[in-house]
C-alpha cells in the first residue's frame, strides 16, 4: 500500500475550489476556517496530519486507497480568540473494502489510481461517491463499487457534535509482484513491512530527529522505536502482522498518532506531516500548483503582523519585497519596477479600488484583521488581470469564524483605533457574518500641537475605514459573498502666508478622497471539472482638491464585474476563461488659472491669471475577454499561454494582449531548483482627465509596455531559499501633456517611451515556530523619452539601489523582537540652484529673473530635469511585542519605533524668495508608536 502526498498527484493540480467553500480535498477547506473548530477545520486537520484514520485494515496487495488534498495555494489568518479546551477531529474509516480487479485490466497487465471524491454525512455513511481523476479500463467502476460499502467514525466539531465532510479517497490499482527467492546459502533478507516519510506541514519539509514508535494495538509486544535520517526517512523491518499504533514526535511540533495494518507480505509506504505549535498563519501548500505568473510573491500572516515600521499593516508590508521602491515620507504609494503609482491596480476580494493607503501612508485601507492572503505579481501577470501595465496586487478577504461563537477585538495606538466583531447570523443556518470599523484620531492628538506650532492647520488628516461582510453556503459546492466597504481621507490646511512665488495662493487647502464598494462574490464547483467564480460590484469613487479659489473635482459611480469559467482539460491541462467589464458614469469640474496673458514671460505665477471653469459629465464602457492554458507537458514543466482583448469606448480603441509564462524545475524535490520566464503585452487606457474632452484628447490609444522576465528559484537549506531574477519592460505610446496656446488644459499626445531595466534577488528564511526574516535588494534603472527627438532621462521616482534586510525572533514567553534595516538611493529632482558641495557649483551664478508686475522671482532651472540625485536614504527600525493568554481573551502590547537613530533623510530641496541659497527638507524624525489589542 502507497501513500503519497497531494503534490505527487497531479503536475498542473485539479481544479482549485472557491476560497472558504466546503469542496474537495481536506486542505482546500483550510481556506474557509480561521482555526480548527469546525467540520471543514477536521477535515483539513486530517490533511495535515498525515490522514488520521488511514490506518485501518487494507488490502494485502493489488489495491489501496488514501485520502489526499487539492491544487493551489492558499495563506490563512489565525483565529481572533484563543483556541478552545475541544479539538475536532476529521472523519475516521471503520473498515476497509479492497475493490475487484478488473479483469481486462490485470491480463494486460495495467495498472491505474481513481481519486474519489467522497460525501460523508452526520452517520458516517457514503452518500455519494464521484470520480475526480479517472484511470479508465475499469478502474473507475470498480473503485465506485468498492467506496459505496466504505463506513467511516463522521467528523466532529470541537464540541463533539457530528457534522458532514467532504474528503478525497484514492484506491491505486497494482499487480502483485512475487519477491525472487535469496540465493542457496544466502540468508533470508529482512522484510520491510513499513517505510515512510516525515514532514513538516506547511511546506513539506523532512523532519530530521523525529521519533517514530509502533506498538501492537492489542499491546502484547514491545513498541520498537526509531529517529528520522536526514531526510526525514524511517524503515521498520520484520514487524509481524497486525494492527499497529503509530506515534511521530518532534520538538516544535504537535505530536501524532494514528493506526496502520501490517498484512502478511505487505510493505506499507507512508508520508506523515506534522503541524507546528504555537500561534500564527498555517499556510497549507494544496498540491504544488505553480502559479500562472512568472513571480508570485505571498505574503503570511506571521511575517505580516510583525515586520519593523509597519504597525502590524498588511499592505504597508509589500513595501519591503523586491522590486518595490520606497515612496516619499506619508506619501501612500506603491511605486513596483520603475512603473508610475498610477500604473499599479489594487483589488479587494476582485474589485479594483482607487487607492491602496489612507492619507500619508500610514496605513492600508483594509485592516489586517479581515485578510485571507496578499498576493503579488510585480509584472508578467496572467491574462485576468488587465487595464494596468505596472504591477497587480490582490488581496482576498477571509471568512468569518465557522465555531458558532462571537468572536472580536479592538486595538488601539497612537494613530488610530479599530474594532472588530465576527460570528454566527441568528435564526440564519450556515450563515456568518464579519463587521470591522477604524478611525484614526491624529487630528485630535497632533491637531493642538501644529496650531500652537503655527503650521495654520486647520483640519489635521483624518481617514476611517469600514467593512460589513455576509457569507453562506448554499449547497455545499457553493459559497455566497455580500460585502460593503469603504474609506474615507479629508485634510485641510490654512495657508496664511502666500509662498513667494505664488503671492496670490491663500487660503484653505484641502484634499479628499472617498470610495465606497458594494460587492456580491459567488462561487461554484459545477462537476469535478468545472468551476464558476463571478464577481459584481456597485461603487462609488470621490476625488476632492481645492487651494483657495482653484478646485478639482471628479465624481465616479461604476459596474464592475467579472465571469471566470475553469474546465480542467485532463490531467495536465487547465483551461481558463472569463469576462471583465468595467463601466459607469464620471463627472468632472474643474477651476483654475487661464493661459499666460500676451507679452508675458513663461514660468510666471499662474495663481495670478483669470480664473476659467469647466464641467463635464458622460459614460464609459471598458468590456474585456481572455482565454488561458496552463499546460503541464511533463512533472517537470509547465506553460502558461494567454489571450486578452480590451475596448474602451471613450476613445474608440481596442487592444489585444498576448502573454506566455513559464516554469521548469531543473531539480526536482530537495534542494529544488526552478528557472522562469515569461513575455507578455500589457495595455493601459488613459485616464479620465487625459481622454474627456475638453479635458482630454479623446483620439488618445492606451499606452503600451512589453515584459520581459526570466529568473531562478533555488532552494538552499530546508528553511532558507533564495530567487533572483531579471527584468526589462518596453514602454510605447506613452501619453504626454503639453502646453495648448489660449488654454488652461494640457494637450495630452501619445508621443512619449520610455524603458525599464532592472534585477531582483531575495534571499528568505521561512517562517518557523521562532524566527522569519528575508535580505531583499532590487537594482533598477527606469528613463522615459518625454517626445520625438528629447532625450532620454531617467524619472523621478527611480532608485538604483534598493535595499531591506528585516527579520522577527520569538523570545519565548510571550515576547517577540524584531529590526528593519533599509537603504535606498535618493530620490531625483530638478534642482533650481547648484548644490554647494558639489565642485562644479558656481556660487555667482543667476538663480532667477525679477518680474516686476508681480513683484516674484521666476527660477532658472540649474540643469535638466531629475538630473540631481538626493543623499541615499537609510533607517532602522525595530518592534517589540508582547502577549498575554488568559482563559477566554488575550491581551497584547507592541513597541514599534521608526528612524531609530533619528536620521535626518532628505526628501526635497526648499529655495528662499529668491532663489540664492537652498536646503534639504528632511522626512519624519524618530517615531514611536505604541498599540494595545484585546481579543476574544
Amino acid at each position: 500500500m502507497t501513500q503519497e502526498p497531494a503534490s505527487a498527484l497531479t503536475d498542473v493540480g485539479p481544479l482549485p475550489p472557491p476560497r472558504g467553500h466546503r469542496g474537495p480535498g481536506a486542505a482546500a477547506l483550510l481556506s474557509l476556517v480561521l482555526a480548527a473548530l469546525s467540520p471543514a477545520a477536521a477535515r483539513a486537520q486530517q490533511q495535515e496530519q498525515g490522514q488520521q484514520g488511514q490506518g485501518e485494515p487494507q488490502a494485502p496487495a493489488g489495491p489501496t486507497s488514501v485520502p489526499r488534498g487539492e491544487g493551489g495555494a492558499i495563506v490563512t489568518p489565525p483565529a481572533p480568540a484563543a483556541a478552545p479546551a475541544g479539538r475536532a477531529t476529521p472523519p475516521r474509516a471503520l473498515n476497509y473494502t479492497p475493490p475487484a480487479y478488473p479483469p481486462e485490466a490485470e491480463r494486460q497487465g495495467l495498472e491505474g489510481s481513481v481519486t474519489l471524491q467522497l460525501d460523508i454525512d452526520r452517520n458516517g455513511r457514503v452518500k455519494q461517491a464521484v470520480v475526480v481523476e479517472s484511470a479508465g479500463h475499469g478502474f473507475d467502476e470498480s473503485a465506485v463499487a468498492a467506496a459505496q460499502k466504505l463506513e467511516f467514525e463522521p467528523a466532529r466539531r470541537a464540541d463533539g457534535t457530528p457534522a458532514a465532510a467532504r474528503i478525497l479517497y484514492r484506491y491505486s490499482f497494482t499487480l502483485k509482484t512475487a519477491a525472487p527467492p535469496p540465493a542457496a546459502g544466502e540468508p533470508a533478507r529482512p522484510a520491510e513491512n513499513l517505510r515512510g516519510t516525515v514532514l513538516a506541514s506547511g511546506g513539506d519539509v523532512p523532519l530530521a530527529g523525529a521519533t517514530v514508535s509502533v506498538a501492537r494495538v492489542a499491546g502484547d509486544a514491545a513498541a520498537p522505536e526509531l529517529t528520522t535520517d536526514e531526510g526525514g526517512a524511517f524503515v521498520f523491518v520484520d514487524l509481524p502482522p497486525g494492527r499497529y499504533k503509530v506515534t511521530v514526535a518532534a520538538p516544535g511540533f504537535e505530536p501524532l498518532s494514528v493506526e496502520e495494518e501490517i498484512a502478511a507480505g505487505e510493505q506499507i509506504e507512508v508520508k506523515y506531516r506534522l503541524l507546528p505549535r504555537g500561534e500564527g498563519l498555517e499556510v497549507t501548500v494544496r498540491g504544488d500548483r505553480p502559479p500562472r505568473e512568472v513571480t508570485k510573491r505571498t505574503l503570511e500572516q506571521r511575517e505580516i503582523n510583525r515586520i519593523p515600521g509597519t504597525n502590524g499593516d498588511a499592505l504597508r508590508s509589500l513595501q519591503n519585497l523586491p522590486g518595490v521602491a520606497r515612496p516619499p515620507t506619508l506619501a501612500g504609494l506603491l511605486i513596483v519596477r520603475g512603473s508610475g503609482p498610477q500604473d499599479t491596480q489594487t483589488f479587494v476580494d476582485g474589485t479594483q479600488v482607487p487607492l491602496i493607503y489612507h492619507f500619508g501612508g500610514l496605513s492600508s485601507v483594509v485592516p489586517t484583521e479581515m485578510l485571507e492572503k496578499i498576493d503579488f505579481y510585480p509584472g508578467n501577470f496572467s491574462a485576468k488581470y488587465g487595464r494596468v501595465q505596472g504591477g497587480i496586487v490582490d488581496v482576498a478577504l477571509r471568512s468569518p469564524n465557522e465555531d458558532g461563537k462571537l468572536h472580536g477585538l479592538a486595538q488601539m495606538d497612537l494613530i488610530d483605533a479599530r474594532v472588530l466583531l465576527e460570528g454566527p447570523v441568528p435564526f440564519l443556518a450556515n450563515t456568518r457574518f464579519m463587521v470591522a470599523g477604524r478611525r484614526s484620531y491624529i487630528g485630535e492628538s497632533f491637531g493642538p500641537v501644529l496650531e500652537a506650532a503655527g503650521a495654520g492647520v486647520t483640519q489635521a488628516p483624518v481617514y476611517y475605514d469600514y467593512q460589513v461582510l455576509l457569507e453562506t453556503e448554499p449547497t455545499p459546492s457553493s459559497r455566497l459573498r455580500l460585502t460593503f466597504f469603504g474609506s474615507d481621507d479629508a485634510l485641510e490646511v490654512l495657508l496664511s502666508d502666500p509662498a513667494p512665488n505664488e503671492p496670490a495662493l491663500s487660503g484653505n487647502v484641502g484634499l479628499h478622497t472617498a470610495f465606497q464598494r458594494l460587492q456580491l462574490r459567488y462561487d461554484h464547483e459545477l462537476t469535478d471539472r468545472d468551476r464558476l467564480d463571478a464577481v459584481l460590484a456597485i461603487a462609488r469613487d470621490d476625488a476632492d482638491f481645492g487651494i483657495g479659489p482653484i478646485y478639482f473635482q471628479l465624481d465616479l459611480k461604476t459596474l464592475s464585474g467579472r465571469l471566470e469559467y475553469v474546465r480542467r482539460l485532463s490531467r495536465g491541462a487547465v483551461f481558463n476563461a472569463g469576462l471583465d467589464v468595467f463601466a459607469g458614469l464620471y463627472a468632472v469640474n474643474l477651476r483654475a488659472p487661464g493661459p499666460n496673458r500676451p507679452g508675458e514671460p513663461p514660468n510666471q505665477p499662474f495663481s495670478t491669471r483669470a480664473l476659467q471653469e469647466v464641467s463635464r459629465a458622460g459614460g464609459f464602457f471598458y468590456p474585456a475577454a481572455y482565454a488561458e492554458l496552463e499546460l503541464a507537458p511533463s512533472p517537470r514543466a509547465k506553460l502558461v499561454p494567454g489571450l486578452r482583448f480590451d475596448y474602451q469606448d471613450l476613445n474608440e480603441r481596442a487592444t489585444v494582449s498576448p502573454r506566455v509564462n513559464g516554469r521548469f524545475d531543473v531539480v526536482q524535490g530537495f534542494p529544488r531548483t526552478t528557472v522562469k520566464g515569461g513575455v507578455g503585452v500589457f495595455h493601459q487606457p488613459p485616464q479620465f482627465q487625459e481622454v474627456i474632452p475638453p479635458l482630454g484628447n479623446p483620439g488618445l490609444k492606451s499606452t503600451r509596455a512589453l515584459h520581459y522576465a526570466a529568473g531562478v528559484e533555488q532552494d538552499i537549506t530546508r528553511n532558507i531559499e533564495a530567487s533572483a531574477e531579471g527584468f526589462y519592460k518596453q514602454l510605447d505610446e506613452l501619453i504626454v501633456g503639453v502646453n495648448r496656446p489660449g488654454s488652461i488644459q494640457l494637450d495630452y499626445q501619445n508621443v512619449g517611451s520610455g524603458r525599464v531595466i532592472g534585477g531582483e534577488f531575495l534571499l528568505k528564511y521561512k517562517p518557523d515556530d521562532r524566527f522569519f526574516g528575508w535580505a531583499a535588494y532590487t537594482l533598477s534603472r527606469s528613463t522615459r523619452v518625454p517626445g520625438v527627438g528629447e532625450a532620454e532621462r531617467p524619472v523621478s521616482f527611480d532608485q538604483t539601489h534598493i535595499l531591506t534586510v528585516l527579520g522577527s525572533y520569538r523570545l519565548g514567553d510571550g515576547w517577540e523582537f524584531g529590526a528593519r534595516f533599509r537603504l535606498v538611493s535618493g530620490n531625483l529632482v530638478t534642482p533650481n540652484v547648484c548644490n554647494v558641495n558639489a565642485q562644479s557649483c558656481d556660487p555667482y551664478r543667476t538663480n532667477a529673473l525679477f518680474y516686476a508686475p508681480t513683484g516674484t522671482y521666476t527660477p532658472i532651472p540649474f540643469s535638466g530635469p531629475s538630473s540631481e540625485r538626493l543623499p541615499p536614504f537609510h533607517q532602522l527600525d525595530l518592534r517589540l511585542d508582547k502577549s498575554w493568554k488568559f482563559k477566554s481573551w488575550q491581551l497584547s502590547a507592541y513597541l514599534d519605533v521608526q528612524n531609530v537613530y533619528n536620521n535626518a533623510n532628505s526628501e526635497a530641496i526648499q529655495y528662499n524668495y529668491n532663489y540664492t541659497a537652498r536646503q534639504y527638507v528632511t522626512g519624519l524624525p524618530v517615531l514611536p508608536s505604541f498599540g494595545l489589542r484585546g481579543e476574544f
